[in-house]
């Protein structure tokens, strides 16, 4: 007898959080008889394989995939043509999920017929509270650091949205679609998600439906993943030939970058150029500072949100610019 509902997680070095993952979807509330977990392995070697295969022997229903080439979307593309269910539910190794997650977003797949996905808010939450990660964590969370993400900002009541985390979608529309774009190491799942809407139908939000996801915590790694997020913008964009793949907020980050940058380029021909960037930059660190200071909660810090909000738009916007200056070297071919 096939499985309801499929879950699919691409792994990879993920000692410290997949069995925290696994276990918190085998008790959800949903009956595990009815359920399998399928992890998609790049090769870890920290000790995620060896913790896999001892989960995999306690429960039938972990199953373990590999992924020689290291690339989410071919993980994540493993998972869902190797999946029975009539439901598939895309999962991250540093995510966990709340008591009847699964259930909830079952019963409102059922419920709407014109739905192409579910997924609930995301909580961003750090391992080990400290106030550099306590601080990146509140960046994570604030409209300033993530724009309009409302699966990140929350919402009161189910809404339709752009695209969801870890969303439960209809196992056979996902399969037709072909799955995830393998040519996208990044924004992968926004492009898929904007491929489905324009074939009609709606992704929904479901505010009842909670999952925590935990964050990077030191500031050079923070950089790391959003110059890389940054840097497949642009990328995606070329690679899928419309401006459709993405959204606004995606690029705020690199026209905040030239507003201070371009007129410091300027200034080396006229040098009032300089008075200009000089005054962005203050409005722009004061406008920072001010609601950095509105987000303390006795556990964050000041000064390290203010440089939280620096280094991710920084890097995010660097990343940007990179991917730009890539894109005569990026192949479009599938």
């Amino acid at each position: 007898m096939n499985p309801e509902v499929s879950v699919v997680i691409p792994c990879f070095n993920e000692v410290r959080y997949i069995e925290n993952c696994v276990l918190s979807l085998l008790s959800n509330g949903f009956s595990k008889e009815k359920m399998e977990v399928l992890v998609v392995d790049g090769g870890s070697q920290d000790g995620t394989l060896p913790l896999l295969h001892e989960l995999s022997l306690k429960y039938p229903q972990v199953k373990i995939f590999s992924n020689p080439k290291r690339i989410t979307p071919v993980s994540l593309n493993v998972g869902i043509f190797a999946a029975t269910g009539n439901y598939i539910l895309i999962s991250g190794a540093h995510a966990a999920f709340e008591q009847g997650y699964i259930g909830r977003l079952l019963e409102a797949l059922e419920r709407n017929p014109e739905a192409i996905a579910v997924g609930g808010i995301m909580e961003t939450k750090v391992k080990n509270s400290k106030a550099v990660s306590e601080s990146i964590r509140t960046v994570l969370m604030h409209p300033l650091g993530v724009g309009n993400s409302k699966f990140r900002t929350g919402v009161d009541k189910m809404t339709s949205v752009d695209t969801v985390p870890f969303g439960l979608y209809r196992a056979p529309m996902l399969k037709s679609s072909g799955g995830y774009d393998e040519r996208l190491i990044r924004n992968h799942d926004m492009e898929l998600s904007k491929r489905l809407l324009a074939q009609g139908g709606k992704i929904y939000l479901l505010p009842e439906a909670k999952c925590t996801y935990f964050a990077r915590e030191s500031l050079g790694a923070m950089a790391k993943n959003n110059f890389k997020n940054g840097k497949w913008n642009l990328k995606t964009v070329w690679i899928t030939r419309t401006f459709t793949s993405l959204g606004l907020r995606h690029f705020i980050p690199l026209l905040f970058l030239g507003s201070w940058s371009l007129p410091l380029l300027l200034a080396l021909a006229d040098a009032r150029w300089v008075f200009a960037a000089l005054g962005i930059i203050i409005f722009y660190q004061t406008v920072l500072a001010v609601f950095a200071w509105k987000a303390r909660n006795g556990i964050n810090r000041w000064f390290w949100m203010l440089a939280a909000f620096n280094v991710l738009h920084f890097s995010y916007g660097f990343g940007s610019f990179m991917g730009l200056l890539s894109l005569p070297f990026t192949s479009r071919k599938p």
